[in-house]
């Protein structure tokens, strides 16, 4: 049974825990002597370690992505953590899977029941037709309540995709009558599905980490393919609503350089767009000042968005 969580770990000490190898990396000193950068992961968070010693032994103990027993201590390194790794080697069986996933706070069968009464909300009888196809389809319901939305940035945990798809459907509800000429059914049905493709981009047994097919054709792609399988099944799909849902899908990342083919060139892949990146802004925010000191009024520097954020003194926070 695991004893020490990262969260709970502290410079100075001495460890010898289950972890899962989240990632190795070996390169080389000045001198040429090798050494090995790893990644270790549990439910509760991720922590860097370094190998000095029997480098090349301890580099052939596992494979990332293992489940791993590690001995050593505990040091501050450039501002953090670091495990010092005096030994590695594969854990024994019988490890509790859920000691080294996190999952959503919320109720993932509530929030399936919540996002597909906005689908019934839907007016358009085939866009409905549309979303019943997913939600009759056990094999993806029981991926997508499981999925996690992403690896580091946001919603990276058990039912983080099916949390995100659930806020921005909720997002898309309220801004949709805010604007006249917004296609409400088109921007729901759009914020359902848009990210579908990670229930196969991910790996997440003991590691969410990405899978061979979310490395060589990304949850953009895969995402099409499945919209696609299902609009194939609803006979006399209108072709235009499905080239529009489509589009949707492939220019949610709004750029070209953030991974979308094309940019949104439609009002609601516009929202679409925007209403992604304030979702996953905020909840990526809000997960990075959770995890710093609670009695600080700043953060520490938030390396992807280059800023500290203020947290408020006590009075404010409370």
């Amino acid at each position: 049974m695991k004893k020490w969580f990262v969260s709970q770990l502290k410079s100075g000490q001495a460890v010898t825990e289950l972890f899962v190898l989240a990632e190795k990396t070996l390169s080389h000193k000045k001198d040429g002597a090798p050494y090995l950068s790893i990644a270790l992961s549990d439910k509760t968070g991720r922590v860097r370690g370094v190998v000095w010693d029997n480098v090349e032994q301890i580099a052939d103990a596992a494979a990332a992505g293992d489940v791993v027993r590690v001995q050593g201590h505990i040091s501050e390194y450039r501002g953090g953590l670091q495990v010092v790794v005096k030994g590695l080697e594969p854990a024994e069986t019988g490890a509790d899977p859920a000691d080294f996933l996190p999952a959503t706070r919320r109720n993932p069968e509530q929030m399936l029941e919540r996002i597909k009464a906005l689908g019934q909300a839907v007016s358009s009888d085939v866009l409905r037709g549309l979303l019943d196809a997913f939600w009759n389809d056990a094999g993806f319901v029981a991926q997508f309540k499981q999925a996690p939305a992403a690896k580091k940035m946001h919603h990276a945990y058990i039912g983080g995709l099916l949390e995100h798809s659930l806020s921005l459907a909720l997002l898309a509800d309220r801004v949709a009558g805010h604007y006249s000429g917004i296609d409400r059914d088109l921007l729901i049905t759009g914020a359902i599905l848009h990210d579908i493709g990670k229930i196969n981009e991910f790996v997440f047994d003991t590691n969410i980490d990405y899978s061979s097919e979310g490395r060589l054709v990304s949850h953009i792609v895969i995402g099409v393919g499945m919209l696609e399988e299902k609009i194939r099944q609803i006979p006399d799909f209108p072709k235009q609503t499905a080239l529009l849902l489509r589009h949707m899908m492939v220019s949610h990342h709004g750029s070209r350089e953030l991974g979308s083919p094309e940019p949104p060139k439609t009002l609601e892949a516009v929202l679409l767009n925007y209403l992604d990146e304030i979702d996953a802004k905020i909840k990526g925010i809000r997960e990075f000042m959770e995890s710093q000191d609670a009695d600080a009024e700043w953060t520490g520097y938030h390396k992807p968005l280059e800023r500290f954020f203020f947290r408020g003194t006590p009075e404010t926070q409370g």
